[in-house]
């Protein structure tokens, strides 16, 4: 598992499994989560996909500088590792903090993508959640991360499974994952740098994009979702019954099956349209 700089030199670490054949799939965790949050998405790309799960700056094992992120550097993050990787275009794949980083590079990067897919993300914030968020660095700052990741559990996972869940807490992708505290105030930082703008880009997006959300998420309520797929021209909404924000994992089996379900159609759809540009070049140059 390699390491990569990123424009600023920061080293950013990434995994590539699957197929290397395969259509790429690149795929962006939220935060504080490390690419492992993606151990059972991988599995079942595996047979068929290359997939590229990488750790965003401050999570995982990539560089955790101090000083505040921004989203716009992720995705240039997330860019440079398909550089690194030697992939043009891919079908992008981002969760919470990290479907916000794919909004982003498919209206700043639309070149590489073939398709996008939003999990339980956002495009804007309401003031409870900038409150929540900031209380959570706080916390993580103050009294460690471990006592954030117990404040912070309750909205992550579902009710129906959260005394289930919560004594192997240390599963959880999101939030448990950020070390050191600083770190996860950067990313916090990033995800409040949110405005506006990236809302009004949004119907610029063209390609094949999935949004979908658990019905019992309450971080990233489905109005949220609702809000996206109205703004994305090209959006299709999923709404997954009893499912909460880490609904990855805790509904793996349901979320794997429309995430297979819509790669193959956008994967169809990508090279159709590439068919297509190939055959009109070839007839301009005949001409």
């Amino acid at each position: 598992m390699p390491y990569i700089r990123s424009s600023d030199g920061i080293r950013l670490h990434y995994r590539e499994s699957g197929r290397r054949s395969g259509p790429p799939v690149l795929m962006i965790q939220g935060l504080g989560a490390d690419k492992h949050g993606w151990d059972l998405q991988r599995l079942a790309l595996a047979p068929n996909y290359h997939t590229i799960a990488l750790d965003n700056r401050g999570a995982g094992r990539s560089d955790k500088p101090y000083g505040a992120y921004s989203l716009e550097q992720m995705a240039d993050d997330a860019i440079a590792v398909l550089d690194a990787v030697g992939v043009e275009r891919a079908h992008v794949i981002g969760a919470s903090m990290g479907g916000a980083i794919t909004q982003i590079i498919g209206i700043r990067h639309p070149e590489r993508v073939r398709s996008l897919t939003l999990a339980c993300t956002a495009c804007q914030h309401h003031p409870w959640r900038r409150e929540l968020l900031a209380e959570w660095a706080e916390i993580a700052q103050t009294r460690g991360v471990g006592a954030m990741t117990a404040q912070a559990a309750r909205w992550v996972i579902g009710p129906r499974s959260f005394r289930r869940l919560t004594p192997a807490i240390g599963w959880m992708g999101p939030l448990a994952l950020a070390r050191p505290p600083h770190a996860f105030a950067s990313q916090v930082a990033g995800i409040l740098s949110i405005d506006d703008e990236l809302k009004s880009l949004l119907p610029s997006i063209d390609v094949p994009t999935l949004v979908i959300v658990g019905n019992q998420d309450i971080l990233t309520p489905r109005g949220d979702s609702e809000q996206l797929a109205d703004l994305i021209p090209t959006a299709e909404l999923v709404v997954v019954s009893g499912a909460a924000h880490g609904f990855m994992i805790e509904h793996a089996t349901t979320f794997n099956r429309v995430m297979l379900d819509f790669l193959g159609r956008a994967e169809q759809a990508f090279v159709d349209r590439t068919a297509e540009s190939d055959d009109g070049v070839a007839a301009r140059s005949v001409g």
